[in-house]
């Protein structure tokens, strides 16, 4: 009876493991532009838990670092905690470094390399972004990778800002202000939560993401992560290159 049982039990995880490959066989391979913010993790939720689920099988994340601050590019957050991220994800990340002060070019001599070696060794088909209206960024990256024989998918494409934003915080996501471009909000805002207090204090002329690059955020709760949150403290707000980053500290 014993060894029924066991044998029971093994058959029962074979099918399993069995139905998990022919899941992953029929799902389209891809990778996800990860900027540890609301947007990517809204993306990342709606092709793994929302609207999108079924359709495709996130590889890695893939992230743009600046190996002179060992920082995410333009949010300025640490990359321990983007690493803590994508262990709470349970995701595989891809770090592509670039200097300070990059060109464009180099960003994408880079970015290329990572992209054809994704598509060689794992069979991606296509790139991940949290882009939500601006034509000129989705035609940019679409150009881009269609020299590389790669698409963009844009899960959240035309929707609503102020909707996506309250249904962000309304989803149990949480987030920190890490940047903020004070020609569109003043230094007060960096470093504040993004609840519903810090949306109805935004001026009329911001967009309630910061979809223009008014403002950049980091997540560190939320349903994608399962139940593993990241611990974190806040430190001193710095103005540097024309921007204000709230230092945010693995706590």
């Amino acid at each position: 009876m014993e060894k029924k049982r066991k044998a029971s039990v093994e058959e029962e995880k074979g099918a399993c493991f069995r139905e998990k490959v022919v899941i992953e066989i029929l799902l389209e391979n891809v990778l996800l532009s990860w900027s540890g913010g609301k947007d990517s993790s809204l993306a990342l939720y709606e092709v793994t838990k929302g609207e999108h689920r079924g359709k495709f099988n996130v590889v890695s994340l893939i992230t743009t670092v600046t190996k002179d601050f060992e920082r995410i590019s333009m949010h300025g957050v640490r990359r321990e905690l983007l690493l803590r991220q994508a262990r709470a994800l349970s995701q595989n990340l891809e770090e592509v470094w670039i200097p300070r002060n990059a060109s464009n070019q180099e960003y994408e001599t880079q970015m290329a390399k990572a992209l054809e070696k994704y598509k060689r060794e794992k069979g991606i088909t296509s790139v991940v972004f949290g882009d939500l209206f601006l034509e000129d960024i989705r035609r940019y990256r679409e150009e881009r990778l269609a020299w590389i024989g790669l698409k963009g998918e844009f899960p959240l494409w035309h929707k609503n800002t102020r909707e996506l934003a309250h249904s962000f915080i309304d989803l149990g996501f949480k987030a920190i202000v890490c940047c903020v471009n004070p020609k569109y909000l003043s230094q007060e805002f960096c470093g504040r939560d993004f609840d519903e207090s810090f949306l109805s204090s935004l001026p009329e002329s911001v967009d309630p993401c910061g979809e223009n690059g008014e403002f950049h955020t980091f997540v560190y709760e939320g349903p994608i992560f399962e139940g593993r949150s990241i611990k974190v403290k806040k430190g001193e707000v710095v103005l540097r290159d024309g921007f204000c980053f709230a230092d945010i500290i693995p706590d």
